[in-house]
């Protein structure tokens, strides 16, 4: 007969399974501190030993680290799907920043297009919330912290989507973004008439997605990302002039 005896779980596996999905769920992030023992072990009602032996399993497995006087953190290996030779790679090919685009926009039309169907009221409050924030943002004279937001819009929208996998690999395809490994992001805010669409093709993604019709949401989230690679390979075209002029006022200056 196909049956086996029931076995009580350690409390040590229960705080185990509990941070896995707090990790894999997004919650827990690359880099992030976890609680001191006293408080962790409080908040989840078990001894001291028992989230010891917890944390010492995870560690094993190269999902948290150790540093010395500082505490227990979420491996930062976990944010990066890429390795150092690939990002090099990336970053020294043009047509990458076009591939990557690309990639986005079929991932990100695909996110919108669940996070309308499957998002929770509180997810797309998150994005809301966020979107406003991006408004309040767009007033200042410094994109800084309107460039930060966007990304955060991006990522809630793929968090509503409710799909790990897809969750871990655009996180780590932001990271490459917000180290400019493709382009500089904060370049497309710095010019006044292109923050202003920018902010109007976010807010028609945030009025899909809130009215939860899932084919406007995927066709602006798109249509953005449409906008971001003409403006990219505009960019680029208008670098390569430069250089040219460059090199011929360096000759005419040299006759």
């Amino acid at each position: 007969m196909p049956f086996m005896k029931i076995h009580t779980e350690k409390l040590s596996q229960s705080v185990v399974r509990q941070i896995e999905q707090l990790i894999l769920r997004g919650i827990l992030r690359p880099g992030e501190r976890l609680p001191s023992e006293r408080e962790l072990s409080d908040r989840l009602g078990v001894s001291r030993p028992s989230l010891r032996d917890a944390v010492a399993e995870l560690q094993d497995r190269g999902l948290l680290v150790s540093r010395a006087r500082a505490g227990i953190y979420v491996a930062e290996v976990l944010g990066s799907a890429f390795s150092d030779a690939l990002v090099q790679l990336f970053a020294s090919h043009e047509e990458a920043v076009f591939d990557y685009v690309a990639f986005r926009r079929d991932m990100e039309g695909l996110a919108a297009e669940r996070a309308a169907v499957l998002g929770s009221d509180t997810d797309l409050k998150v994005v809301d919330a966020l979107f406003h924030k991006m408004e309040a943002a767009h007033l200042k004279r410094d994109p800084t912290d309107e460039a930060a937001l966007d990304a955060q819009f991006h990522m809630a929208i793929i968090e509503a989507s409710h799909n790990v996998v897809m969750l871990h690999m655009m996180r780590s395809m932001f990271d490459l973004l917000r180290q400019g490994v493709f382009y500089n992001r904060q370049m497309m805010f710095e010019n006044r008439t292109t923050r202003d669409m920018l902010l109007d093709q976010h807010r028609a993604m945030n009025d899909g997605l809130q009215a939860r019709d899932p084919v406007a949401a995927r066709a602006a989230v798109e249509a953005h990302l449409n906008y971001v690679e003409k403006s990219l390979a505009e960019q680029i075209k208008a670098e390569k002039n430069e250089a040219i002029a460059r090199q011929r006022f360096e000759h005419e200056q040299s006759r």
